[in-house]
């Protein structure tokens, strides 16, 4: 089916977001670094802080996980699990209804190996204690891949459907893809989804010697949750998502294409029109060759224009499989600030090495 015969797609309707990134905590502070008024420091926190490569870091600081989720089963959180509770709790207090409906709300969230830091401490306890059984197990629970959705929905009793998606750079794109297709099955009524990433030294030093990213490009992390539901809440909505699209490319010759089919088959399952586009909120900002690929990737899908860029990854720094949730908040956070005249119509994408491609198609407020 194509994108011209394919019916078009019922909006899902974004109520509420949670953000925790390097600018701050929430909205404000991200549309503030967007617009230039302030940003966020470099150089990264931590235990391991004097163990980073030498390139910009911009990590989350100042956040006191006790003060936000309380003294009770914190102890051993690491940072993924504690941004994506803390954003959790952001967006649930924001919700249009004052809570949730454990029942029929769930969590859908991107990441892309889960805690790389956790791993590593663990790895590295066992082979230099003087037993293996001496490692913590406290610890044990946060290297599962799927653990802060699994917090995150055992903490707010959610009992709904609960995916955790792990697609490297398209990862957040990928959740917001997996939402739609429960939503529509009527898995759930309503979904948390977005996306995590944490910084650490072994992970900063993989981007650092592959050399995918240019020299000068910070590395990013945090989190951003979005409530999203199928019924048209009782006041403005934030956005409203229409079709998201995917495709897989196995020849890296054909990468940009396969982003330009994605973008096109959403467009079409939309009902947009490839002029009709205001924004495109871009993900690979800072990865060598990939900006170029993404760049004419929409260009081709477009006719040859980039409307109103937005670099999210310019003060954020590359949060990886957080990118597309981190895309969608700076769309958000912007509109927020300054609302359009005009209801606008958004596009974001994502490109990944791997072969991945994909793109969302936004509305702004009416």
């Amino acid at each position: 089916m194509t994108a011209t015969t394919a019916a078009v797609a019922e909006p899902l309707y974004v109520t509420a977001a949670g953000v925790v990134s390097s600018a701050g905590l929430g909205l404000a502070p991200l549309a503030d670094a967007l617009l230039g008024r302030g940003g966020p420091e470099d150089g990264p926190v931590g235990e391991d802080a004097g163990a980073y490569p030498p390139r910009p870091v911009r990590a989350v600081r100042d956040l006191d996980v006790r003060e936000h989720l309380g003294r009770k089963g914190t102890k051993y959180l690491d940072r993924l699990t504690s941004f994506g509770l803390i954003s959790t709790k952001e967006v649930l207090a924001g919700a249009q209804d004052g809570g949730s409906e454990g029942g029929r709300t769930g969590v859908v969230l991107a990441t892309n190996t889960g805690s790389v830091s956790t791993h590593s401490t663990l790895l590295y306890d066992t082979l230099t204690l003087d037993k293996p059984y001496l490692v913590n197990p406290g610890r044990f629970p946060n290297t599962v891949m799927n653990s802060t959705a699994g917090q995150i929905a055992i903490r707010n009793g959610l009992r709904g459907l609960n995916a955790t998606v792990a697609g490297g750079q398209t990862a957040s794109l990928l959740a917001f893809r997996h939402a739609r297709l429960a939503l529509a099955l009527g898995r759930a009524e309503r979904l948390l989804v977005g996306g995590v990433e944490e910084l650490s030294a072994p992970a900063a030093w993989a981007w650092h010697r592959t050399g995918v990213l240019r020299d000068g490009a910070a590395l990013g992390e945090g989190a951003a949750v979005f409530t999203v539901q199928r019924e048209r809440p009782g006041r403005e909505a934030l956005a409203e998502l229409l079709a998201c699209e995917t495709r897989f490319s196995p020849d890296p010759r054909e990468y940009a294409d396969g982003l330009a089919d994605a973008i096109g088959r959403a467009l079409g399952r939309s009902g947009v029109r490839p002029d009709e586009v205001d924004v495109v909120s871009l993900g690979a900002v800072h990865q060598r060759g990939l900006e170029r690929i993404e760049e004419r990737g929409v260009r081709t899908a477009l006719g040859g224009g980039l409307p109103g860029p937005v670099r999210v990854a310019d003060v954020l720094g590359e949060t990886y499989s957080a990118s597309g949730a981190m895309q969608l908040a700076a769309l958000l956070a912007l509109w927020r600030t300054k609302p359009p005249a005009t209801p606008v119509t958004a596009l974001v994408t994502s490109v990944s090495w791997d072969g991945n491609a994909a793109a969302l198609v936004v509305r702004g407020p009416r």
